[in-house]
């Protein structure tokens, strides 16, 4: 499910309140920072995440290949942080705006 530009910037505003809760440093993504996300987005849907300075990473790199393993949505990166998305398909939590058709 592709986000519409009215949906991530519903999303970028949620994101604005929360916290950081996944970090990426030299050690690169994981089969355990994997989990951590997955489960973090079963239960919050929408998660903020920092890429460290001693990462080989960039903060769009490591979106993009988190978001590829979790089957999630990148909604943005700014700088070292980065926001992703999943719908909780079970309880949703977040209800997207809905695109008006013309």
């Amino acid at each position: 499910m592709a986000l519409t530009s009215k949906q991530r910037a519903q999303l970028r505003g949620l994101a604005m309140t929360e916290d950081t809760i996944i970090q990426i440093g030299k050690g690169g993504i994981t089969e355990n920072t994997i989990t951590q996300v997955k489960d973090a987005l079963k239960a919050r849907e929408l998660i903020k995440g920092r890429v460290l300075e001693n990462s080989l990473l960039t903060a769009r790199e490591a979106a993009d290949a988190l978001a590829e393993a979790c089957a999630a949505e990148t909604v943005q990166t700014i700088g070292s942080k980065f926001v992703l998305y999943k719908r909780n398909e079970k309880e949703p939590k977040i209800a997207l705006v809905k695109d008006k058709k013309k």
